[in-house]
């Protein structure tokens, strides 16, 4: 598959592959479609993961942003990482739903990524979350708009799905093969008006390239950006391996803390399936015990 071919592999790899079954564990709660924001009569939920052991202290949380070419994919693609973050390091865990671009163009979708943070926030009394230890994770897609709540604070990300003056921001993001760079895709793609990105944003990148720059994470990185962890397959064709690489290292020219986990001979969408599974989520415990757990 060539990076140019992303109509379809970008709308549907990044959930395709669902291995191993989701077992939620004894030991954590899921309350399931948690209104955290509303847009007139359009409810956006989410589902929480929670540990049911006490805790010491008020606990981590992690938003988890799924992919699908910001038109497809549902709230349950990082259910298992979610889970396991629960039940083995005691993080409350939200998958969110975010609206797709059929639905609403950009930037609805950060919109909705950034409302799910200052629900979070503004709830974590409710659910012991300590409102200063709040990461966010998301694979292709999803960690496009993952980065995006590491990177920006500007006014226009923010929205109007609620709790408005509550904080929108991340400490830490773990992204899984993300976009970051869209305006990178702009020249490669024939047909951009029929592309996800061109969907995804309301305009082709011939039409508005200065849009493809302005939506895309690896414009917006300064000394302020999140605590970054980068996971990526070295034999992406969807999303190019280059990409995580590149904003790792304008993030760690600006002083931010930035690592790269690179799956050798692996694809878009690797982290859902063996043998690569277990390593990411391994490694994404790791970055976040160490980033949030202070």
């Amino acid at each position: 598959m060539k990076p140019t071919i992303l109509i379809l592999a970008l709308a549907g790899l990044a959930a395709a592959q669902q291995n191993p079954p989701l077992r939620i564990p004894d030991t954590v709660e899921v309350q399931k479609d948690i209104v955290y924001a509303r847009y007139g009569a359009r409810e956006m939920r989410l589902d929480l993961y929670l540990p049911k052991a006490p805790a010491a202290r008020p606990r981590p949380a992690v938003v988890y942003v799924h992919g699908g070419g910001w038109r497809g994919g549902n709230k349950q693609a990082f259910s298992r990482q979610a889970a396991h973050m629960a039940a083995a390091a005691g993080y409350v865990g939200a998958c969110i739903e975010y609206r797709l671009s059929g639905e609403a163009r950009w930037p609805a979708a950060i919109h909705d990524s950034k409302a799910a943070v200052r629900w979070v926030r503004a709830n974590a009394a409710k659910y012991l979350i300590d409102p200063n230890r709040i990461g966010a994770a998301g694979g292709s897609a999803g960690g496009h708009l993952a980065a995006l709540l590491g990177t920006t604070s500007q006014k226009e990300f923010e929205g109007d799905g609620g709790n408005p003056g509550v904080s929108s921001h991340v400490a830490a993001v773990a992204a899984f093969n993300p976009a970051v760079d869209l305006a990178s895709f702009g020249p490669q793609v024939g047909g951009n008006a029929n592309n996800s990105v061109a969907q995804f944003l309301g305009a082709s990148y011939t039409a508005n390239p200065d849009l493809w720059k302005f939506a895309s994470p690896i414009t917006h990185v300064a000394k302020k950006s999140a605590k970054f962890l980068f996971l990526h397959g070295d034999a992406d064709a969807t999303v190019p391996f280059a990409q995580s690489k590149r904003m790792l290292d304008l993030l760690t020219a600006k002083g931010v803390k930035a690592e790269l986990f690179t799956a050798p001979g692996a694809a878009h969408g690797f982290f859902n399936s063996p043998p690569w599974f277990e390593p990411t989520l391994k490694k994404m415990q790791e970055f976040f015990l160490e980033t949030l757990d202070r």
